[in-house]
């Protein structure tokens, strides 16, 4: 039953036999997605394909997404990659999925900024500060904090009873080894998972990205 679900969306960039061939991972990681998926697809209508790599490189992620000709490719890096359980190595397996789906919205936080035209753009107020190679950090950084506090809107919003656990667990990826590793981590968003350590941080009455938007631009405030 589910290679019969997810298999329609790997053919969306892979051939059949290799959607056939997903590993018992791939699949997990997969099934654990498909609400996020689902929801970018057809709610949002984001431009989204999916492939798996059929060898992880030395330097992927298990999953990420990059944006090419107007659509999204979200990229599932996990066969032979050793960071696809070292992340999850401190996560019961009863919880992995809900880990696994919010790693997923924070990627298609990212497709969405890549669609909405505002990659590396920040509200009006927030200037870019210091020369290129500082500036180009702060980008990432912001956008690694935006994606997070979509993560967490989206853990609220579907399961509150798990948000303590994936908030987290969420902190305890994103901690610095040290502050001279803070002053330099282009993914260094604890500053925005502060501020979202409950999920009452987040407005329920708001869609999904207003709601990470608003805690985002309080972090921009606090001088992100």
């Amino acid at each position: 039953m589910i290679k019969r679900t997810l298999i329609p969306l790997m053919m969306l960039s892979c051939s059949p036999a290799l959607a056939a061939e997903l590993t018992s991972m791939e699949t997990r990681w997969l099934t654990a997605g498909l609400s996020v998926i689902n929801y970018a697809k057809h709610d949002l209508k984001l431009p989204v394909d999916i492939t798996v790599q059929p060898q992880a490189r030395a330097s992927d992620v298990p999953v990420a997404v990059g944006y090419h000709d107007g659509r999204c490719k979200l990229v599932l890096s996990l066969r032979g990659n050793p960071q696809a359980e070292d992340i999850l190595g401190s996560v019961p397996e009863a919880r992995r999925a809900l880990m696994i789906e919010a790693m997923f919205a924070h990627e298609i936080a990212h497709c969405w900024r890549y669609a909405q035209g505002a990659w590396h753009q920040t509200p009006s107020g927030f200037a870019h500060g210091g020369a290129q190679p500082a500036q180009s950090l702060q980008q990432t950084r912001r956008e690694e904090g935006f994606a997070d506090l979509v993560a967490l809107a989206w853990t609220q919003q579907r399961h509150p009873e798990h948000y303590a656990d994936v908030a987290a667990w969420m902190r305890q990826v994103r901690a610095p080894a040290s502050a001279a590793v803070a002053s330099v981590e282009s993914h260094g968003t604890m500053a925005w998972l502060q501020l979202a350590r409950t999920g009452d941080a987040f407005n329920s009455r708001l869609p999904l990205f207003e709601q990470a938007g608003s805690l985002w631009r309080k972090g921009l405030a606090n001088g992100e």
